[in-house]
């Protein structure tokens, strides 16, 4: 019996260290994906989610793709702040809203931010599709109409079955990506 009651004991405490380093290591795996997958410029996030009626999680996906938090990112391409602007398409998102902005006040989080997600509220009210809506962020309205408009690369004009610029594709892929992992971090319980 006391051999028994033994085996018994180690094996609860087997069981409890178990449990203890599952939970541990579950508990060390979500802290590591909120160190990669942050929220910062929640304020800002909320507000023009709200006001543009677009998922924050696809700002926050966005921002941490385009310019890994820092609001000081310039791109190869000229693009610069937190979501990443051509000055071009701010000229024209500035002329929409007639505020007066110039090309640098992006390297402020509120305005990129602000000017990013009405950016990402126009694409969504052109193509619905989160995809679409992505590719068209990174390659352009032009790109992606016409892309839409060829059977090669859409059958239904709406889906992307196929983007023709490897590079939007790997965009694209990754802003998908960090969304899943932003709602696995901040909304699965």
């Amino acid at each position: 019996m006391a051999k028994y009651k033994k085996k018994c004991s180690s094996f609860i405490i087997f069981l409890l260290v178990c449990i203890i380093v599952a939970l541990s290591g579950k508990i060390v795996y979500e802290t590591a994906l909120e160190f990669l997958y942050p929220k910062k410029y929640t304020e800002y996030v909320e507000q023009y989610a709200e006001e543009y009626g677009i998922d924050e999680t696809l700002i926050y996906a966005v921002i941490r793709t385009e310019s890994g938090f820092d609001p000081n990112a310039i791109s190869e391409a000229d693009a610069i702040g937190l979501m990443q602007m051509t000055e071009e398409t701010f000229d024209w998102l500035t002329m929409k809203t007639g505020e007066d902005y110039e090309f640098n006040d992006l390297f402020t989080p509120e305005i990129s931010i602000k000017y990013g997600t009405y950016f990402l509220s126009v694409l969504q009210n052109e193509y619905a599709i989160t995809e679409t809506v992505i590719a068209a962020y990174h390659a352009g309205m032009g790109n992606v109409s016409s892309w839409l408009s060829n059977p090669e690369y859409s059958d239904d004009g709406q889906n992307l079955k196929n983007i023709p610029i490897s590079d939007t594709a790997h965009y694209v892929n990754k802003v998908m990506s960090a969304m899943d992992n932003y709602y696995k971090v901040y909304t699965e319980e």
